[in-house]
C-alpha cells in the first residue's frame, strides 16, 4: 500500500464516522471511559471498525481520541495509557486489512490552558508527544487531530507529533455556526495559523452539520491551498426518551458529499451521530465524483509480453454510426428506454418504424433514474438481430464491479455491439429500490480508460485479449451543470481517457450550450446534441424542476403555457424542439431525440428536417 500522502495526491479520501456516539448507541453509557473499551470490549470496538470498512471508508481512526495522559488520569487509567493506545492500533489494523489506512486519533486534553487555566503549553506538548510516540511505534499510517477548540493547543499537538514522527497529520478544529471557537477566535485566523503549521491536511469537524460546514468552505479555500478535510455532525442532536438522537439522514449526507467535493474538499468523513450507513452513502457519492480511479487502467502501461500491441481499429471502421460521423454526415439517434418486463413487442415495433424513417441508431439507456428494467445490452442485441438497426448502448458503473464490466464488454463485442456511451450511473437512492447497493468501482472516466485498453488489445490487468475490441466510445456531458468548471474538467479527462464523441443532456437553451462549447477543448470529439420534445406544460414543469441536469428556460415554459389544450401544448413543444435542431445544426454532428412515453412518431416528426435530407 502506498504512503497516505501519495494516495491523497490522486484520490478523494473517505474517513470513517463517529465512534463515541455509536458506542453509546450500542448500549455503553457515557460514564465509562470509551478508550478503555479497547481492553475490556475489544469485540465491540473491532466490530465498529469492521462496519466502517465494509461501508467503504478508506481511513479508519483508532479508538484513542481521549487516550492521553490528561483524560486517562481523570479515570484513574494513567498506568494503562500505553496498553490502551497500542490495543487501539491493533484493533483498527485488524479490521483495516491491506487496503485501508489506520489513523491515530487524538483529541483535545479537556483542560484549560494558560491564561484560561493552570495547564502550560509545555505540558500540552509533552502530553501529545507521549501519546503520538506510542501510536507511531504501534504502526499507524497517519494522525488525525480532531475537535480542538484552542488553536494554541492544536499547534502544540502538531509540533509534538512532528517531534517524534514524520507521518502526515490531519488537523481539524471545531467552530460554531458563527465560525468562531468558544474562545472567540474566528475561522480566518484559525485557517491562517493551520496553513502555517506542519499539518498535511487541515479542516473542520464536529459541532455543526453539513450545511454550515459547506458555508465555511469558500472561506477556507480563500486562505489556504492545503488539502481540506471536513467531518460534520449528523445535524443537531435532540434529546428523546433519554437518548441523544441525531437527525441528519445518510441520504442527506450523500447529497452534501457531492457538494463538498464540488467546493474542493479532498478528505471527508462523519463526526457525532454518523454511522456506517452515513459512510456507505458517502462512499457511493464520492465514487461518482472521483475523477481519478484507484486502478491502473492506462494505455501507456506495458503489456505482460514484449510483443507490440495490435493497431486499434480506425474510428471510421468501428461502426456504421462512426463512419457517417467521420464522413461529415449528420446523424439522428432516438432514445428507447428498455421495458420493465420481458415483453419486447413495442420496442420491436418502434425500432421498425425508426428503421423505415432512416434513423441511424437507437440510443438505449441503462437503468435510467436507477429503475429496474431489462438490461440495455439484451435489448440492444435483440434490436440489432431482429430489426438490423444499429444501437448505442449506455453502460453504467453503478451495478457492476470492474471484473463484471470487462466481462460484459467482451461479451458485447462478440454479440455485435459497437457503440458505447460510458456513464457513471444514477445512485440507487433516487430509484425503485433505494436500499439496493451501488458498486462504483470506477466512474465514467475510468470506464473510458477500460474501454480504451480493450480497444488496444489489453485488459484491466494489462494482459492481452487477442484481437482488440472496436468500440466507438462516447460520454455524456451536462452543458447546464451547476458547476461548469468541474464539468469542463471531467470532459477533458474523458477526452484524454479515449472518448470519441459526446451526447449532451437535453438542450432547451442553445445559448448556454454555445457558451459551454466556447470554454470546452473539444479537439476531435464529435458532438451530438440531446433534443427532447416537451409534450405538455406539466411535462415541461417536471423537466425543469425534477430532472437533474436539465435546464428549461422560463421563456420555454411561458411559450407552452400560452395554450390551454394538450394538443396545442404538444404542437408548441414539437415546434420548440424543431427550432432547437435548426439552431444547433450548424455546429453539431447529429442529434439524439427522445420519444416521450414511447411515442416514436413524435421523435420522427421532431427530426423530420434531418431525416428528410438523407
Amino acid at each position: 500500500m502506498i504512503l497516505f500522502e501519495e494516495y491523497l495526491k490522486d484520490n478523494l479520501v473517505l474517513l470513517d464516522g463517529a465512534m463515541g456516539s455509536l458506542i453509546y448507541e450500542k448500549g455503553v453509557f457515557i460514564d465509562k471511559c470509551y478508550d478503555e473499551l479497547n481492553l475490556s470490549r475489544p469485540d465491540l470496538i473491532g466490530s465498529i471498525h469492521e462496519e466502517y470498512v465494509r461501508a467503504g471508508a478508506r481511513v479508519i481512526e483508532t479508538n484513542t481520541y481521549g487516550a492521553n495522559r490528561f483524560k486517562l488520569k481523570s479515570h484513574n487509567l494513567l498506568d494503562q495509557m500505553e496498553e490502551i493506545n497500542r490495543k487501539g492500533v491493533e484493533l483498527a489494523r485488524g479490521a483495516a486489512g491491506e487496503e485501508v489506512y489506520v489513523a491515530g486519533s487524538m483529541g483535545p486534553s479537556g483542560l484549560e490552558i494558560e491564561p484560561w487555566g493552570d495547564t502550560t503549553l509545555e505540558e500540552v506538548f509533552e502530553g501529545y508527544a507521549e501519546q503520538s510516540g506510542i501510536l507511531s511505534q504501534a504502526g499507524v499510517d497517519l494522525f488525525i487531530l480532531e475537535t480542538f477548540q484552542d488553536i494554541r493547543e492544536m499547534e502544540q499537538a502538531i509540533k509534538a507529533i512532528k517531534s517524534v514522527s514524520e507521518l502526515p497529520v490531519v488537523a481539524m478544529m471545531t467552530v460554531g455556526e458563527d465560525g468562531k471557537t468558544r474562545y472567540g477566535v474566528d475561522l480566518d485566523d484559525i485557517i491562517f495559523r493551520l496553513d502555517r503549521s506542519e499539518a498535511s491536511v487541515i479542516g473542520l469537524n464536529c459541532t455543526v452539520g453539513p450545511k454550515s460546514m459547506l458555508d465555511f468552505m469558500d472561506q477556507i479555500a480563500g486562505i489556504s491551498s492545503k488539502p481540506v478535510s471536513i467531518m460534520p455532525n449528523a445535524g443537531r442532536p435532540q434529546y428523546t426518551d433519554g437518548r441523544m438522537i441525531y437527525m441528519s439522514t445518510p441520504e442527506y449526507f450523500s447529497v452534501y458529499t457531492k457538494r463538498f467535493i464540488d467546493r474542493g474538499v479532498r478528505v471527508l468523513g462523519g463526526c457525532c451521530g454518523t454511522t456506517p450507513d452515513h459512510i456507505g452513502k458517502m462512499a457511493n457519492a464520492l465514487a461518482m465524483k472521483q475523477t481519478r480511479i484507484q486502478h491502473s487502467i492506462n494505455i501507456g502501461l506495458k503489456p505482460v509480453t514484449e510483443e507490440p500491441l495490435p493497431d486499434p481499429v480506425p474510428v471510421a471502421e468501428k461502426s456504421k454510426l462512426s463512419e457517417k460521423i467521420v464522413s461529415g454526415k449528420q446523424v439522428v439517434l432516438v432514445e428507447m428506454v428498455p421495458p420493465r418486463s420481458t415483453d419486447i413487442t413495442k420496442p420491436l415495433e418502434g425500432a421498425r418504424l425508426l428503421m423505415e424513417h432512416r434513423v441511424d441508431a437507437i440510443n438505449i439507456p441503462d437503468g435510467p433514474r436507477a429503475t429496474a428494467r431489462m438490461t440495455g445490452l439484451a435489448l440492444a442485441v435483440l434490436l440489432q438481430n431482429q430489426v438490423e438497426i444499429e444501437t448505442v448502448l449506455h453502460y453504467t458503473c453503478r451495478d457492476r464491479n470492474l471484473l463484471g464490466m470487462q466481462s460484459d464488454l467482451l461479451g458485447a463485442t462478440a454479440m455485435g455491439i459497437r457503440n458505447i456511451l460510458a456513464i457513471t450511473g444514477d445512485p440507487p437512492m433516487i430509484g425503485d429500490y433505494p436500499q439496493a447497493t451501488a458498486v462504483f468501482d470506477i466512474d465514467s472516466i475510468g470506464l473510458v480508460h477500460l474501454i480504451n485498453n480493450l480497444n488496444h488489445g489489453i485488459d484491466v490487468g494489462e494482459k492481452r485479449i487477442g484481437d482488440p475490441t472496436s468500440f466507438f466510445t462516447g460520454v455524456g456531458v451536462d452543458p447546464n451543470s451547476v458547476n461548469p468548471e468541474n464539468e469542463l474538467h471531467r470532459l477533458q479527462l474523458k477526452k484524454e481517457a479515449g472518448a470519441e464523441y459526446i451526447i449532451t443532456q437535453p438542450v432547451f437553451d442553445v445559448d448556454s450550450l454555445e457558451r459551454f462549447l466556447e470554454k470546452a477543448d473539444m479537439g476531435s470529439l464529435s458532438l451530438i446534441a440531446g433534443i427532447w420534445p416537451l409534450v405538455s406544460l406539466r411535462n415541461a414543469e417536471f423537466m425543469k424542476n425534477e430532472v437533474p441536469g436539465v435546464y428549461v428556460p422560463d421563456e420555454v415554459i411561458s411559450r407552452i403555457a400560452r395554450y390551454d389544450t394538450k394538443d396545442d401544448q404538444l404542437k408548441a413543444g414539437i415546434e420548440i424542439a424543431q427550432g432547437m435542431i435548426n439552431r444547433v445544426a450548424g455546429f453539431v454532428h447529429g442529434i439524439q431525440v427522445s420519444a416521450p412515453f414511447g411515442k416514436y412518431t413524435l421523435a420522427v416528426e421532431v427530426a423530420g428536417a434531418i431525416l428528410d435530407s438523407k
